[in-house]
């Protein structure tokens, strides 16, 4: 879902809003699709990009543009002082931080009172629609693969839940909107080839598979999508974005 994300962080961005020269975090900030769409669009004074993978800060540090920077550091433990930044945000990495609700407590502890804490999570459950039919096509061949299914592990990933996690950080104003990107493919092959990688649950569950029980369910995936005279695949992505801010009248 690489190539869908910057699409999602560039529309997040967009709503979010808010005056230039501000200090931005990005937490979980992975290989900085979000941190790169704040340096280039809001016109920050700084912006610092967190994740707890080496890997994914040197690429990250290798690919966004000035003013970003990155470092290695646990969300839940965050090595930076109260009401160090003016907005925090997150990317696509809530339901990976363990626990959340000590991620989020963090990000309300290092905002300035009155500044926004906001983050977007894919919607495994109902609005991925590739993830959907791929998870819906291996469980009816193989009923053991549901366990593997996002939409059941990431319980996180839905309305009521991110509101609550919000509100259980002491956060104000908490509202959760949905972000929809189109995700067209050009063709089958297009859409397959990704989950032969091995990288994320649905590839590594192909990846254990025989090569006949990797084509029925090849086979069964191609026979559930909407499939376009030219042979494009058009189908569609929904993220949850949580949005609140720290109460103007707290201590910094």
């Amino acid at each position: 879902m690489g190539r869908w994300s910057r699409r999602v962080a560039e529309v997040f961005v967009r709503r979010l809003g808010g005056p230039a020269g501000l200090r931005w975090l990005d937490i979980g900030c992975g290989t900085g699709a979000l941190t790169a769409a704040v340096a280039s669009r809001c016109r920050p004074r700084a912006v610092l990009g967190l994740d707890r993978s080496p890997e994914f800060v040197r690429a990250a540090r290798a690919a966004a543009p000035a003013p970003a920077r990155f470092a290695v550091a646990d969300a839940s433990a965050l090595p930076l002082r109260d009401a160090a930044f003016d907005a925090v945000v997150s990317g696509l990495a809530l339901n990976f931080l363990e626990p959340p609700a000590a991620a989020v407590s963090e990000a309300a502890r290092v905002v300035r009172p009155g500044g926004p804490v906001a983050a977007y999570v894919w919607d495994y459950a109902d609005g991925m629609a590739l993830l959907r039919r791929f998870w819906d096509a291996a469980t009816a061949l193989d009923p053991a693969a549901a366990a593997l299914d996002e939409g059941r592990r990431f319980a996180l990933c839905r309305p009521g839940p991110l509101r609550a996690l919000w509100t259980g950080a002491g956060l104000v104003d908490v509202t959760v909107a949905p972000i929809e990107v189109p995700t067209v493919f050009g063709s089958f092959k297009d859409l397959w080839e990704p989950f032969l990688s091995g990288q994320g649950p649905a590839p590594g569950y192909v990846a254990t598979l025989t090569p006949e029980a990797r084509e029925l369910l090849r086979t069964r995936l191609a026979e559930t999508l909407p499939v376009r005279p030219d042979g494009s695949v058009a189908l569609a992505a929904r993220a949850w974005a949580v949005r609140g801010r720290r109460p103007a009248g707290a201590e910094e």
